[in-house]
């Protein structure tokens, strides 16, 4: 498990520099690169965003501040819709199902 989190925080520092190193040859001050890599948080998020800036080589900050935005919207959104979803399957199982209560009284 300990190596598993070794390696996540190994990719996720990778990423972070790849992003910070794109917006520094884009010309923008790498705390910028570092900030957003910190909002965004995921190492998908970051490879997602080092994708956009690399395609898109915006001229100005607010484009870059913009999509980062953008992307931990639909982060956001992605995660409300799956909790939603998973809410919504218990509430099924619960009207299918009924409650138990554990206190099963004998037949006899």
């Amino acid at each position: 498990m300990r190596e598993a989190s070794a390696l996540n925080q190994v990719l996720w520092a990778q990423a972070r520099d790849d992003l910070v190193a794109t917006v520094v040859s884009l010309g923008f001050p790498a705390e910028l690169g570092e900030a957003a890599a910190k909002h965004l948080g995921s190492q998908k998020a970051i490879e997602r965003m080092t994708a956009y800036l690399r395609y898109a080589e915006p001229t100005d900050a607010n484009m870059i501040v913009d999509e980062m935005l953008a992307i931990r919207d639909e982060i956001d959104a992605w995660k409300e819709k799956k909790a939603s979803v998973e809410a919504n399957c218990r509430y099924n199982e619960l009207l299918y199902y009924g409650l138990e209560d554990g206190n099963e009284a004998d037949d006899d």
